[in-house]
């Protein structure tokens, strides 16, 4: 049984995202990041820790909208106020390894994922907003590697950390890419929900 555990309920995660996030845009990137990270703990055979997995998808970018300058620095104060445990705090600030002031570099699995999968779904989202759909569901992935190639696509999007990402996880980077579009395809409804009930 894993030894990971929230401390949180999902309830209490997303007030504490909430009172720091105001804009729509951070609300629906934890959200999505949250249902990713939790199809990736099932798919990669860590469903025990599936709720963890997603709360740190959640709360990742607790800290951005109001300290884009101290990301992942202001963060493990908020988290520990709100509850969340040293594993927790040390998931979540892993994802800034090498671009914010944290050193925390990612070591586990799950910290790997986020690290890679974080710039990737803000990408993926771009690019289903391009489409008739605005959908991820009929998305293909020579599609996805095409906006990825252009670099002035979606220009905020660190290619550098997707592609350093699949590196950490020992992944090409077109498994990266079909398994993070797969991800959002699947939970595209449920993130659509939780979305339209928080924001």
């Amino acid at each position: 049984m894993s030894t990971l555990s929230a401390g949180v309920s999902r309830e209490k995660a997303l007030e504490t995202l909430k009172k720091y996030n105001a804009e729509t845009f951070h609300i629906r990137h934890g959200i999505t990041v949250s249902h990713v990270m939790g199809w990736m703990a099932d798919d990669l055979g860590h469903g025990d820790e599936k709720e963890f997995w997603s709360l740190v998808g959640l709360m990742h970018d607790v800290d951005f909208e109001k300290w884009p300058e101290e990301h992942c620095v202001k963060a493990p104060e908020l988290l520990k106020e709100a509850g969340f445990g040293d594993e927790f705090i040390h998931a979540v600030c892993a994802h800034g390894w090498g671009m914010t002031g944290t050193d925390c570099k990612p070591e586990l699995e799950m910290e790997k994922v986020l690290f890679a999968c974080d710039e990737l779904t803000g990408l993926i989202g771009a690019a289903a907003l391009m489409r008739p759909s605005k959908s991820t569901k009929d998305m293909e992935l020579k599609s996805l590697k095409k906006k990825f190639k252009d670099k002035k696509f979606a220009a905020g999007c660190s290619r550098d950390c997707i592609a350093q990402g699949s590196e950490l996880l020992g992944w090409e980077l077109d498994a990266l890419l079909d398994k993070t579009l797969r991800a959002m395809a699947d939970t595209e409804d449920a993130i659509e929900a939780e979305v339209a009930e928080n924001t």
